[in-house]
C-alpha cells in the first residue's frame, strides 16, 4: 500500500502555533483521534488567518473553501501533550493553494512527530457559489515568507 507523503518546503513557512490535546480529543485507543487531528489543523489555520486579519470568509479580500485533505499519522499524541503546528504554503496557483501542516509534540525533552497534513484550499465566492481568482494580496502572503 502506498503511504501519503508530504514534503515540506522550508522557505514557505507561514505560521506556527501551539494547541493542547483536550480530553475530548482522546478516542477509545486512549490517544488523539483522527477526527481531532482534522479539527486541530482547522483551528491552526483559523488562528493563522486571524493573525492575518481575517477568516475563511474574508482573508485579504478572498473567501476560502477546502477542496481536499490528506493526513499522514506519524505517532501518537496523548491527553496533556501540547501540539506544535507549523503551517507552510505550496502549489500556489491563480485560484488555489495547498497548506501543509507539521504537527509535533515534545515529550520527555524529545521532539516527536505526530502527523503531517495537507489541505487544498480554493478561492470561492459564496454568493455565486463559484471558484474565483485569488487576489494579489493573498497570493503575496502565501508566496513571500513572513514568519
Amino acid at each position: 500500500m502506498g503511504r501519503v507523503k508530504i514534503k515540506f518546503p522550508t522557505e514557505k513557512q507561514l505560521f506556527s502555533t501551539s494547541i493542547p490535546v483536550r480530553i475530548g480529543d482522546i478516542n477509545y485507543g486512549n490517544h488523539l483521534g483522527n477526527d481531532s487531528v482534522l479539527s486541530i489543523i482547522h483551528e491552526s489555520r483559523m488562528q493563522m488567518l486571524c493573525v492575518w486579519g481575517g477568516d475563511e470568509l474574508n482573508i485579504l479580500g478572498n473567501s476560502l473553501i477546502m477542496a481536499d485533505v490528506m493526513i499522514a499519522y506519524k505517532g501518537e499524541a496523548f491527553y496533556g501533550d501540547v501540539l506544535e503546528i507549523t503551517i507552510y504554503s505550496d502549489e500556489v496557483t491563480d485560484r488555489s493553494f495547498d497548506l501543509l501542516y507539521r504537527i509535533e509534540t515534545v515529550r520527555n525533552n524529545e521532539r516527536m512527530p505526530i502527523a503531517h497534513a495537507k489541505t487544498g484550499m480554493i478561492c470561492f465566492d459564496y454568493n455565486s457559489r463559484t471558484i474565483v481568482v485569488m487576489n494579489d494580496a493573498l497570493k503575496n502572503r502565501l508566496t513571500i515568507p513572513s514568519f
